[in-house]
């Protein structure tokens, strides 16, 4: 890994817990794998970390981007409608009250906001938040790079339960 993507997940970190993101560095590892450290269109045109498509009753703008889409066993491309925020802390705040919002109709969410450790929480919201059947093992790829030594030290909000 790159010093710059490195110093790019430590920053985000701090994003996701000023926006109490529950365990905030898997959080910004997660970001840094959907949004190519930050420099993919989605995330330099609408602040868009996790490749949130706009919910049906829009709070934020929208932006048409092209998107591929694991389905049906086979990658698929399409264009996606997405949500564009100001700015990463909208991001991360969204995408937790979309979590939160969400995990009685997604049990795996529920899973993961109660999650007692960063390598659990990956391994449940990914079951339901990416088509990519990698994605936890991408992420947490991620984080093992960034965070070596020690997963224990993960801040994690429990008034997301």
């Amino acid at each position: 890994m790159t010093p710059s993507r490195r110093l790019w997940v430590l920053e985000t970190t701090n994003q996701a817990l000023e926006a109490k993101h529950v365990h905030a560095r898997m959080a910004a590892c997660e970001a840094a794998l959907e949004s190519d450290y930050g420099t993919s269109a989605l995330a330099r045109l609408g602040f868009n970390l996790f490749g949130m498509k706009q919910h049906t009753h829009p709070v934020y703008g929208t932006l048409p981007l092209p998107t591929r889409e694991f389905l049906n066993g086979e990658w698929k491309q399409e264009i996606g409608q997405w949500v564009k925020y100001e700015n990463l802390e909208e991001c991360f705040a969204d995408r937790m009250a979309t979590l939160m919002r969400l995990r009685s109709v997604y049990p795996h969410y529920q899973a993961a906001l109660t999650a007692p450790d960063p390598e659990t929480y990956i391994a449940e919201v990914s079951k339901t938040w990416s088509t990519d059947p990698a994605r936890a093992a991408k992420v947490l790829a991620i984080f093992n790079e960034v965070f070596p030594q020690d997963s224990s030290g993960d801040v994690h909000f429990t008034d997301a339960t």
